[in-house]
């Protein structure tokens, strides 16, 4: 989801044409807000599931990326729905800036639960 939320805002960004334009803006507001909830989701699992294993959570990277993940999530989805703060260029291009970093994280992040996953 997150890929193709990525995608999708960037062509949205990129695009000339004024309706394939819309479409990708238009998916990508569809398909974030999703991301969001099923990665908030997987977050409180994967506490959960460290918490009954008895498992130290503030010395998981793992844990500190997730919460990375979800703090940055929440600072675009406020910069979204202020408007971009009245459609200001430079909001715009942070929150196009700032999920692309979610992005590189979560693959990092990835990594990190499947090492974690076959350690325990």
């Amino acid at each position: 989801m997150g890929s193709a939320a990525g995608l999708a805002g960037w062509r949205g960004r990129l695009l000339t044409d004024p309706e394939a334009k819309a479409n990708s803006l238009a998916d990508h507001r569809k398909i974030a807000p999703f991301m969001t909830l099923f990665l908030a989701l997987g977050y409180t699992g994967g506490l959960l599931s460290l918490v009954m294993q008895k498992q130290p959570l503030l010395e998981s990277p793992h844990f500190w990326t997730g919460s990375a993940v979800l703090t940055l999530l929440a600072l675009n989805g406020t910069i979204s729905l202020t408007g971009f703060g009245g459609n200001q260029a430079i909001l715009r291009s942070a929150h196009a800036y700032i999920g692309s970093a979610i992005l590189c994280l979560l693959f990092l992040h990835a990594m990190l639960g499947l090492k974690l996953g076959l350690s325990i």
